[in-house]
This record gives structure tokens, C-alpha cells and sequence, in this order.
């Protein structure tokens, strides 16, 4: 239709990228439902897993936290505030910076993070099952490739 429509405009990117949006969508929707057992959505998971596998004392700074998720400051801000009011983590000052802060694990969240990894990473297996090993590996080749590109702009 694209091409009958509008044939000046080079639609030849609309199945990839069209693609890889309905599949963001859902895999967002699967993996939200399945959080939802730790009350948790893919954001605050994001951050207790981080978090987690920092390794002990299983405490990060939001700028480490940064680099590794994918948030705004700002919206990082407001969701440990969130977590933070729910009782996963504490802000404390960070020791070895006045101005800086601290996100730590409380037990509640070390606990929530460990369940909640198993579940997520069986889910993640099950999210690509069809896909054999070598399709997988050229799979994330290519979708780094496409992140690196991205990100470049």
C-alpha cells in the first residue's frame, strides 16, 4: 500500500523497524504481567536486578544505575521514590561523596529481586523458545548493531 500510495517515500525500513516495535510491545506486555506477581513493573525490576547483581552491599548510585537502564534522570528520580515508598531500596549518602547519594537494597528488595529474577529469566527463554542457538546469537548480533547505530545519534 505504501508503495502504491506514496511511491516517492522509500518504505523499505517500515518491516524491520515496524517489527521490532510490535515486538517490544509485547514482549513488554508478557513481562510486565509476569512481574506483576512481585507487584513489580519491568522498571522497578530493571533497578532491584541491577541492583542485585552489583554484588554486596547491593548498592549503586543513580548514575551507575543510569548507564546500565535505560530511564531519564527524572524519570529514574521518580521511580526510587516509588521503590523507595514501597521498601525495596533506601537512598543513603554516599560515603565517599557529600553531594552524592546511594541506592541500597533493603532485605525486602534483595529478596523480591531474587524471586523475581528466576521467574524473569525463565520467561525470557520462553520469549525467544522458537528461535534454534545460532539464530538467537545472529539475532543479538544484529540488534546490537542496531542499538550501537542508534545510539550514535
Amino acid at each position: 500500500m505504501w508503495q502504491t500510495e506514496v511511491p516517492d517515500i522509500d518504505s523499505s525500513a517500515k518491516a524491520v523497524v515496524g517489527r521490532v516495535l510490535h515486538l517490544q510491545e509485547l514482549m513488554t506486555e508478557r513481562i510486565n504481567r509476569n512481574l506483576a506477581k512481585f507487584n513489580l513493573k519491568f522498571p522497578s525490576y530493571a533497578v532491584i536486578a541491577t541492583i542485585r547483581v552489583s554484588g554486596p552491599p547491593y548498592r549503586m548510585s543513580p548514575g551507575e544505575l543510569l548507564s546500565r537502564i535505560v530511564l531519564s534522570s527524572g524519570g529514574l528520580s521518580n521511580l526510587l521514590r516509588r521503590m523507595e515508598a514501597d521498601g525495596y531500596i533506601i537512598r543513603r549518602a554516599d560515603e565517599h561523596d557529600a553531594r552524592g547519594v546511594q541506592v541500597e537494597l533493603t532485605p525486602r528488595g534483595i529478596a523480591v529481586a531474587e524471586e523475581a529474577m528466576r521467574t524473569h529469566a525463565e520467561l525470557e527463554h520462553e520469549l525467544i523458545r522458537g528461535l534454534s542457538g545460532a539464530e538467537q546469537e545472529t539475532l543479538g548480533r544484529l540488534l546490537a548493531k542496531a542499538i550501537v547505530l542508534n545510539s550514535a545519534v
